[in-house]
């Protein structure tokens, strides 16, 4: 045991098991957070959980801002960027409630699950990272799970699928901006798009307000903590493992979506859902695997057009 501490092997392990539990529980709080949520906006507007979620996220977020610093909220790389990354995110959130007020749980979480596949799209084309055939074919594959789920027709082409569409892309648009962000500190991103989320929340509810009583109110906040609780739980998993370990823990959304869906809103996935799933999962699962292959071969061993 000894040799083992003084070795790092054991501080190693114990750091990548944090990180994984910590993802896990991470996504667990994201699901409760879509399951709380889509219990809200039954009887709430959209813009109205969405506001008061976001002013209990501060509950969290209060201790973090003053242990930093405010001033440091203002001292930021790239403000454009960053406005666009707000927009991105206030928008996934919104439409992601928008989309469970008509769809059941796990259909949404279906086609959030395409998030890797967008990211991988994206990151071709905004980041300039190289994209090998083999990815751009589970690419491919994983559009077509989405085109499956979606079912594109004029009778099942509906507005709530694409919100929970265009939603997802947002989704994958913000990583791609978190990516690039890096430098930021996480404090700051989660502030200022908890900060986005509260101005879309009070423009919505604009005429739409229907005062809540202790217990919804309660709830809505506690919505904003277990939001807040996730993005910090997340976070600091990725420095603790490998983002190629974590990301596809990341799946263990759609499980949760099923089954709380399920107990708490009695919605059983259609086959299209289940048929579409597996293909955007598999497709996601694949492309994870190529970028780990791709980054632990040194650059002069992989031929042209593996990657």
């Amino acid at each position: 045991m000894k040799a083992l501490k003084k070795s790092g092997l054991l501080s190693g392990n114990t750091a990548l098991l944090a990180g994984i539990l910590l993802m896990l529980g991470g996504d667990f709080l994201f699901a409760l957070n879509d399951a709380m949520g889509k219990w809200l906006v039954a009887s709430f507007s959209v813009g109205q959980v969405v506001l008061i979620r976001s002013l209990g996220a501060f509950f969290l977020l209060g201790p973090l801002i003053a242990r930093q610093g405010p001033r440091q909220l203002l001292r930021i790389d790239s403000p454009w960027l960053q406005v666009l990354r707000v927009v991105m995110t206030t928008t996934d959130t919104a439409l992601f409630y928008a989309a469970v007020v008509y769809l059941p749980l796990a259909d949404v979480m279906s086609f959030y699950m395409a998030g890797p596949i967008y990211v991988a799209a994206l990151s071709h084309l905004v980041l300039g990272e190289k994209v090998g055939w083999r990815r751009w074919a589970a690419i491919v594959l994983g559009f077509c799970g989405v085109l499956v789920m979606l079912q594109p027709s004029s009778a099942a082409f509906s507005l709530a699928s694409i919100f929970a569409l265009v939603g997802s892309i947002s989704f994958a648009g913000a990583i791609i901006l978190n990516r690039y962000l890096r430098g930021t500190s996480d404090t700051t991103l989660v502030t200022w798009q908890t900060i986005g989320t509260i101005i879309v929340g009070g423009i919505l509810t604009i005429g739409n307000w229907n005062s809540p009583g202790a217990l919804d109110l309660g709830a809505m906040l506690l919505l904003g903590v277990v939001s807040c609780g996730a993005h910090l739980m997340i976070t600091r998993a990725l420095k603790f493992a490998p983002a190629s370990t974590l990301a596809p823990l990341h799946y263990t959304l759609l499980l949760w979506a099923v089954i709380f869906g399920l107990v708490f809103f009695g919605d059983v996935p259609g086959p299209r859902i289940l048929v579409g799933s597996v293909i955007v999962v598999f497709a996601g699962l694949f492309i994870v695997h190529r970028q780990k292959v791709v980054d632990e071969v040194p650059p002069e061993n992989v031929p042209r057009g593996v990657s």
